[in-house]
């Protein structure tokens, strides 16, 4: 982060602001991990914080320290925007173009305080103030740690932030398995033991704390998949009829798409999830190796992310969608 950066945000923490924190819309482990790490670091500087959530967060996440405390704009869009326009400062938090926070972009693009971003992804847009973004990082827990210690306030990272800094790392990290897991990524987590996190519950509470409907889900989605060994792609599709039958609740299909990356020989996994209710396909990508799924996200299914974890989506059916995607892997190399 450049400097001159860092001391007029220093300036701007100086007194007192009410600042509004926002993550993507659908927020995963690092978007609240960071969010809450950083309103909780806000807090100790005697600033007025408040995360405002696009829509609800993943009931396994509701545990993290302060999630009660976040505001969801999708259910109270009046109170929200009003704090949005009272806010003197606005982090946006994993996420690097204001579109992903859904319909909050039309509140979001209308004002005029100053805005910072921290993000890891590729291709950030311009619309903020300040702006941290590399997408070398894995997770932009990683870089909340940086950010504090950027302003000189290390010290004031206790064992609350740390476990919400912690939980981002691991759950982008996939569990510190992904080549974007680094020497220095080891180095901060080694640092947030030592402040006292309770690593071992953390991973109990995001990764073994399942319901019984997830697993039958699970199960269902691994009797979908499809294997295009030639190809080394494989893909899963769940259709709304049957996230209704397992009782579907947000956060239900986090990870599944990575089942597809164990098959020896694939490189290539993605699963659609079919919503009715917004009348799309929401899709994953994982990828191994070189291909690119970033790119094969934005150019193909209105998506983005990073080179081996992206999303996207269609508005077509899903036999449609399918249709499209099977086409596609015929004509890369992967």
């Amino acid at each position: 982060m450049k400097k001159e950066d860092i001391f007029a945000i220093q300036q701007l923490l100086a007194t007192p602001k009410k600042v509004a924190i926002i993550p993507h819309r659908s927020p995963d482990g690092d978007a609240m991990g960071s969010t809450l790490a950083l309103y909780h670091f806000l807090l100790k500087l005697n600033q007025q914080p408040i995360v405002i959530s696009p829509n609800n967060f993943p009931n396994f996440l509701a545990w993290l320290p302060g999630s009660e405390t976040v505001l969801i704009y999708e259910n109270d869009k009046e109170n929200c925007t009003k704090t949005l326009q009272e806010s003197e400062i606005i982090f946006t938090l994993d996420f690097n173009a204001l579109h992903r926070t859904g319909e909050m972009e039309h509140v979001l693009k209308n004002l005029t305080v100053p805005m910072v971003m921290i993000d890891h992804h590729q291709k950030p847009d311009t619309f903020a103030t300040y702006t941290y973004s590399d997408s070398l990082y894995g997770s932009t827990c990683e870089m909340i740690y940086n950010f504090i210690s950027f302003l000189d306030k290390k010290e004031l990272i206790d064992k609350t932030i740390a476990t919400c800094i912690y939980t981002g790392i691991t759950t982008d990290s996939g569990s510190f398995r992904f080549p974007s897991t680094t020497s220095a990524t080891h180095k901060i987590v080694a640092d947030l033991i030592d402040i006292g996190i309770e690593n071992s519950e953390i991973h109990n509470l995001l990764f073994d704390n399942n319901s019984y409907n997830r697993l039958q889900l699970l199960g269902r989605a691994l009797q979908n998949m499809k294997v295009v060994p030639e190809f080394k792609t494989s893909y899963i599709t769940l259709s709304q009829k049957e996230l209704d039958e397992f009782h579907y609740e947000k956060g239900d299909t986090e990870g599944i798409v990575n089942y597809g990356l164990t098959i020896k020989g694939i490189h290539l996994a993605a699963i659609f999830i079919e919503h009715k209710e917004e009348n799309i396909i929401k899709i994953s990508f994982r990828s191994q190796g070189s291909f690119d799924v970033n790119q094969f996200a934005r150019d193909n299914f209105n998506g983005g992310g990073h080179i081996n974890a992206a999303g996207g989506k269609s508005y077509e059916s899903m036999h449609e969608t399918i249709k499209k995607f099977e086409n596609l892997i015929v004509k890369i190399t992967i």
